[in-house]
């Protein structure tokens, strides 16, 4: 069976915004997958793969339920917000579990979790880079209770790239910290980025949901995991010391060494002002994909320490 319909949550800070939700129910019994896009409303290619992956989902070859919802956060989608909500200047993927009686982002977040998340058995939770954000895909995954499953669903994604930051270094407030701590397994998996929708990142992602519902039998056949999987072990963030033209040496996917240099602040004559440079060995994973930042802006994020997953 295949359910289609737009969705309200009972809370007045949510009044009048309709969220499409999709369920497809296979014919033979099995768990509870949900899946969501559009945590942050410019990710154009997670949020496609959603659409077109749930679109093309036979519930004849299905064992338990795919429950959608591509657009967790429609007005920044509609209103071409990146990274937060319109309404409150706050970043979705900060705030789960969410509060109920809080802020439009916080309300938004609670009813995510509580009726989407926490009723479900797994979670695969799709990104990719957003308005201003080129990366190389990646599969996130934090420590918990659930881990070992989600280990497994991060692997079967097909991914060359894991990244499990220790528990103490984890960022609060994400759908996969959220689910961990209710012990369900969730990843989070990310492609396509800068604005843009582009179909081999559709196609990756969309892709990878399938061998995970492989890996977790509700789809007959093997996961097609990548031949030589690698995990990260921190994912190490650098940031702007000083506003000004962010210029960078290296792009996604670039293998780097401690010390090399990334690029370079300039200011607005051109003059070279701060030198960025990689605390540690490892991988590129995604970059501010514009010139302009400010003071603490994020320039890249680089998977270190790691090793075969």
């Amino acid at each position: 069976m295949i359910e289609r319909r737009l969705h309200r949550f009972d809370n007045p800070t949510l009044a009048d915004i309709e969220f499409p939700l999709v369920e497809v129910r296979g014919v033979a019994e099995g768990p509870t997958l949900c899946l969501l896009a559009g945590v942050h409303g410019c990710e154009y290619s997670s949020i496609q793969a959603v659409r077109s992956l749930m679109r093309d989902l036979d519930p004849s070859e299905l064992s338990g339920c795919v429950r959608a919802f591509p657009f967790v956060n429609p007005t920044s989608f509609l209103e071409r917000s990146p990274f937060v909500s319109p309404q409150d200047g706050k970043n979705p993927n900060r705030t789960f579990p969410g509060d109920r009686h809080g802020t439009f982002t916080e309300a938004l977040t609670y009813h995510v979790f509580h009726e989407l998340i926490e009723p479900s058995d797994y979670l695969i939770d799709l990104h990719g880079g957003d308005m201003v954000e080129e990366l190389h895909p990646f599969v996130l995954l934090d420590e918990s209770e659930a881990e070992a499953t989600a280990r497994r669903m991060a692997i079967a994604f097909g991914f060359e790239n894991l990244v499990q930051s220790p528990r103490a270094e984890r960022i609060e407030g994400t759908t996969v910290a959220a689910a961990g701590d209710a012990g369900i397994p969730a990843i989070v998996a990310e492609a396509g980025g800068r604005g843009l929708l582009e179909q081999p990142a559709v196609d990756l992602l969309a892709g990878g949901v399938r061998s995970v519902l492989r890996e977790l039998g509700m789809l007959a056949g093997e996961p097609s995991p990548a031949s030589s999987p690698i995990l990260a072990r921190r994912f190490a963030w650098l940031y702007a010391a000083e506003r000004g033209w962010w210029r960078s040496e290296v792009k996604p996917g670039d293998e780097v060494t401690a010390g090399q240099r990334l690029g370079a602040i300039e200011d607005l004559f051109g003059d070279e002002r701060v030198a960025i440079e990689a605390p540690e060995d490892g991988i590129v994973l995604f970059m501010t994909s514009v010139p302009a930042v400010d003071v603490n802006g994020i320039l890249c994020g680089l998977g270190t320490r790691r090793e075969p997953a």
